[in-house]
């Protein structure tokens, strides 16, 4: 008789959920904006690959978490000692930060709650051992393979973003969706933000 399948071993979880969490970001349609529009500047895509891994950056790894414990330390300790994944509220606030920080870009259509439960659905089934919601991600993400981002501009100067069909693909501009999305590290440290003396982030321009 067969014996039952080993779970995944805490490496394969941390990349399905770094892909999770990169693939989140692909759909996300305010951020697929500002990247084509290079509101980041020429290196839009690449921010949001950083993006990605300062998302990441915010969980303890699931290699790390599987480490054991020292011997002495009692089970109240440890659990203590824990490191916790964050909220839902941190995550949106990090997402809003960096679209205004690195891509000039203020959300006002709450779709940071989306994205955020998308990558705290995409934790909880990595930890359990399932990858189907992450596959299910990915089959998304691929459905939109050979379609653009058309931008509507109503009276008031209000954009509505809606997926359409472009049957002239451009593989230098395009993202391959045959392939899982990039992820740079982010680095431990960035430069802090210049702040004026009301305590606004200061910008170079702003999204029209």
């Amino acid at each position: 008789m067969a014996s039952a399948q080993a779970d995944p071993s805490p490496e394969t979880r941390q990349q399905q959920f770094e892909q999770g969490v990169a693939i989140s970001l692909h759909l996300w349609l305010s951020l697929t904006v500002a990247v084509q529009a290079s509101l980041g500047g020429p290196a839009s895509e690449d921010k949001r690959d950083w993006f990605a891994g300062a998302v990441i950056d915010m969980f303890p790894s699931f290699v790390d978490l599987a480490k054991p414990r020292g011997a002495n330390t009692s089970s109240t300790q440890r659990q203590q000692q824990q490191p916790r994944d964050p909220d839902a509220d941190d995550i949106e606030a990090t997402l809003l930060q960096v679209m205004w920080d690195e891509f000039e870009t203020n959300v006002d259509d709450e779709s940071e709650v989306e994205v955020a439960d998308r990558i705290l659905k995409a934790r909880a089934h990595c930890a359990a051992g399932s990858f189907e919601y992450v596959e299910d991600l990915r089959r998304r993400w691929l459905a939109t393979k050979g379609k653009a981002i058309e931008i509507h501009v109503e009276d008031g100067g209000d954009q509505e973003t809606d997926w359409e069909s472009d049957d002239d693909d451009d593989d230098d501009d395009d993202v391959q969706m045959d392939e899982a999305p990039a992820l740079v590290a982010a680095p431990k440290e960035r430069p802090p933000p210049e702040v004026d003396e009301d305590g606004f982030t200061k910008v170079t321009r702003k999204k029209r």
